[in-house]
């Protein structure tokens, strides 16, 4: 329902110029990820980000986060454009925060954590700081897909705690193999199953013991009979991630339990908060165009 309504309809909640607040509908063309050592190099910092917007990336989405999150507060659609959108997703949200919380605990469990340690854990994550997102990747030529004339999304690490990803059957998510820097692994959609990406924030807490997860939205498998007809398009594309995330002002550490003579902490301690706008800050333009 979301995507079939036209631009002018989902432009009345539109995503406002630069980072922050990341909340509210973003047309194709808006949003641009990238990798750290992307943001981080010498190109990014000297051309304020112009140079990692050189292939735009074809998508759009709509982000959603808790109503009491006072730092980033919702951008809603009227609701007489899109009726019960906004009491739906304010209560997926925090189905999905429970479900998250299951996650939390089979984390604490594979790194045997101690009892305050958990309690730490807990306490990091209230569900206030999670992100809802919607995305929705209309069919594109598959030719400027191989050509890198767009993209879809591009490889790079959530640095989130975790992600819950649902997909559609359309496939084109892909995972680096660790055993193979540079190398892809499709993640081929399973009915009723949801992909769990290991963000920044886990790596950081277990020490390296659940390493970020870098992945890209690609080209589907295969192109069927039908989009060859249409001039080789790929089907559209849907999945909806649910980003698990420290509250935005604590500080993240590694874990005492992931730490010891063997294996000293490798990362210092951070703000989230910090942390997440060294990445972001060139993931929106302060004064944004629509793809061509």
């Amino acid at each position: 329902m979301l995507y079939s309504l036209s631009h002018d309809e989902k432009m009345k909640a539109p995503h406002p110029d630069g980072p922050v607040p990341h909340r509210g509908y973003s047309h194709p063309g808006l949003e641009k990820v990238y990798s750290k050592a992307e943001v981080d190099s010498r190109d990014a910092v000297e051309t304020d980000g112009d140079s990692l917007r050189q292939i735009q990336d074809f998508k759009e989405s709509y982000e959603i986060g808790s109503e009491e999150n006072s730092a980033q507060q919702n951008i809603w659609l009227p609701e007489d454009v899109l009726p019960g959108f906004r009491s739906f997703m304010t209560k997926f949200y925090w189905e999905l925060d429970k479900a998250a919380r299951r996650v939390l605990e089979a984390v604490g469990l594979a790194l045997k954590l101690s009892e305050a340690e958990k309690g730490y854990l807990f306490d990091l994550h209230s569900g206030h700081n999670n992100q809802l997102r919607l995305l929705h990747y209309p069919p594109i030529s598959t030719e400027k897909l191989r050509k890198n004339v767009v993209a879809r999304m591009p490889a790079h690490c959530d640095w989130s705690t975790f992600t819950m990803l649902f997909q559609d059957d359309c496939g084109g998510l892909e995972f680096e193999d660790l055993n193979h820097p540079g190398s892809f692994i499709q993640a081929k959609p399973i009915p009723d199953a949801l992909a769990l990406n290991v963000g920044d924030m886990l790596q950081r807490f277990s020490n390296d013991e659940f390493p970020s997860a870098s992945h890209r939205v690609t080209l589907p498998p295969q192109v069927t009979s039908a989009e060859q007809e249409h001039g080789n398009l790929t089907r559209e594309r849907f999945s909806i991630p649910y980003f698990v995330a420290p509250d935005a002002d604590k500080t993240v550490s590694c874990l005492s339990s992931c730490v010891s003579h063997e294996h000293p902490a490798k990362f210092e301690p951070v703000s989230f908060e910090e942390y997440g706008a060294s990445i972001s800050r060139y993931q929106y333009k302060r004064k944004a165009t629509v793809a061509a």
